[in-house]
C-alpha cells in the first residue's frame, strides 16, 4: 500500500509517494510562504492532485517543524512558521476533498527518525537516538520499536536539555541549552568568532566566505576540514565532542542500542563521528560495566522525512 509524505521546509515542501519497502516511486516539489499558512495547505493539496494522477495512495503524512499534538492533527507552535494551534490535518483533508485518505500530521525530526529506524542506519534495532545537526538539534527516540511521543506530543525535544546553566541564549527562552552547543548555528557561531580572533588561521575558512568572516557557514567548515585544515578540524571536534557528551547522558536515561547522526555536517565523517564517539565513551555512566553504544552517520540523505512521514501515516491509518 502506498502513501504520500510531505516534508515541509522553510520555503518549499517536497512531497513523495512512498511504497512499504521505504522506497519513493515519485516525488515533486512546491514553493510555500512561510507567513502564510494557507500557501502551505494548497500546495500540500496540489502537489497531492499531482501525485494521485498516477498512483493510489491510502494516507499522507506530514512532517512538520514544531509541536504537533498527541492526536497527530494540529500544530500547536513552529519556530519558523506562522502556525500557531493550526489545524493542520484538517485543512489539508479539506483541501485533497476525499474522506478516504487520512491525513496524519508529524514532528520533522520524529519523521526522519522513523525513516533511519524503519529503513536506514537503525534498520536491525529496537531502541534507537536520532540526532539532527541542523539549525538546531533536532531528535526522535523510538524506544522497543515504537515512536516517544510523550502524553502531549512534545517527547524527544532533547536540543532543550540545559547543558551550561547561564550559557549561550535559546530560541526557546532559556540559556545554555545542549542546541547552542551541538547545533549547525553554535558550528557557525563558533567559526565566526575564530574568523575574528584568530584570522591567520582562519585563511582558509575566509577564503572560502569570500573574504568575510560574517559569511562564513557550517559548509565552509566542512569543506575546509575535509580539505585538511586545522581550523576546521578543530572546529567539528568540539562540535562532536559536545554531540558525545550529550549522547553519554541520554544513554543513561534512554539505554538505547544505537545512535544515528544525521544533518549535512555528518559529511564531515569520522572527522564529526570521531570526536563524538570518544567523548560519549569519556562520559558515559559506568562506564566498563556497560555496552559502548555506536555512533554513526544517517543514511537516508534529504529523503527521509518523506519516507518516514509516509510510513508513519501508513501505520497511523491502518489502526483508525
Amino acid at each position: 500500500m502506498h502513501a504520500i509524505g510531505v516534508d515541509i521546509g522553510g520555503t518549499k515542501i517536497a512531497v513523495g509517494v512512498v511504497d512499504e519497502g521505504g522506497a519513493i516511486v515519485a516525488k515533486t516539489k512546491r514553493k510555500t510562504k512561510p507567513q502564510d499558512p494557507a500557501s502551505i495547505d494548497q500546495a500540500i493539496a496540489d502537489a497531492v492532485a499531482e501525485l494521485s494522477v498516477d498512483h493510489e495512495f491510502h494516507a499522507v503524512g506530514v512532517a512538520a517543524a514544531g509541536f504537533v499534538s498527541s492526536d497527530q492533527e494540529n500544530v500547536l507552535f513552529a519556530p519558523n512558521i506562522a502556525w500557531r494551534d493550526y489545524p493542520l490535518a484538517w485543512k489539508v483533508r479539506e483541501l485533497i476533498g476525499r474522506d478516504d485518505i487520512a491525513v496524519v500530521v508529524e514532528n520533522d525530526a520524529n519523521a526522519a527518525g522513523w525513516a533511519e529506524f524503519a529503513f536506514g542506519a537503525a534498520a536491525d534495532v529496537k531502541h534507537m537516538v536520532m540526532l539532527t545537526i541542523g539549525t538546531g538539534l533536532g531528535a526522535a527516540l523510538v524506544i522497543d520499536g515504537k515512536m516517544v511521543r510523550g502524553g502531549f506530543g512534545f517527547a524527544a525535544e532533547l536540543g532543550h536539555l540545559r547543558v551550561v546553566p547561564g550559557g549561550h541564549p535559546c530560541g526557546c527562552g532559556l540559556r545554555g541549552c545542549w542546541e547552542q552547543y551541538a547545533s549547525g548555528s553554535a558550528l557557525t557561531r563558533e567559526a565566526r568568532r575564530a574568523a575574528v580572533e584568530r584570522e591567520v588561521r582562519a585563511a582558509k575558512l575566509l577564503e572560502l566566505a569570500g573574504g568575510n568572516a560574517a559569511d562564513i557557514a557550517g559548509p565552509h567548515v566542512t569543506e575546509a576540514a575535509v580539505g585538511g585544515d586545522e581550523l576546521g578540524i578543530e572546529l567539528l571536534s568540539e562540535l562532536g565532542r559536545w554531540i558525545g557528551e550529550g549522547a553519554a547522558s541520554m544513554a543513561a536515561a534512554i539505554d538505547p542500542e544505537l545512535f544515528v547522526i544525521g544533518g549535512g555536517v555528518v559529511e564531515a565523517g569520522d572527522l564529526l563521528l570521531e570526536p563524538a564517539r570518544e567523548a560519549y565513551v569519556e562520559n558515559l555512566p559506568a562506564r566498563g560495566h556497560r555496552p559502548i553504544v555506536p555512533i554513526t552517520a544517517a543514511r537516508m540523505g534529504n529523503d527521509a522525512g518523506i519516507v518516514g512521514a509516509a510510513d508513519l501515516a501508513r501505520i497511523a491509518s491502518a489502526g483508525r
